[in-house]
C-alpha cells in the first residue's frame, strides 16, 4: 500500500457513514500523533544484505561453540534423561 495518496484516503473517508467518523478520526489522530517507530532488531536484521545476515550468524554460532554454550546444562540434561528404563 505504498502507493496510496491523500486524496485517497479523504474518498475513503467520505464513504464512511457519519456514525463511524469519531471512530476513524480518532484512530486517524492517533496515527498522526505517534512517534516513528523504531524498527525492530528483527526486521533491521532482514533489511541487511543476505551476505551480511550470513556472516553475523556464523560469528553467533561461532560464540556459541565457544562459550561451550550447550554444555551449560549438561548436568540438568543427565538428571532427566539418564536413569533406569521401566516397563509398566
Amino acid at each position: 500500500m505504498n502507493g496510496v495518496t491523500y486524496t485517497q484516503v479523504q474518498e475513503l473517508v467520505t464513504r464512511l457513514p457519519a456514525k463511524n467518523l469519531p471512530v476513524a478520526y480518532d484512530f486517524l489522530a492517533r496515527l498522526a500523533n505517534e512517534e516513528t517507530a523504531v524498527p525492530s532488531s528483527q526486521v533491521e536484521f532482514l533489511s541487511l544484505p543476505l551476505a551480511e545476515r550470513r556472516r553475523l550468524l556464523a560469528q553467533q554460532a561461532d560464540g556459541l561453540l565457544v562459550q561451550d554454550y550447550y554444555e551449560e546444562t549438561a548436568v540438568e540434561r543427565e538428571q532427566w534423561q539418564g536413569g533406569d528404563l521401566v516397563e509398566y
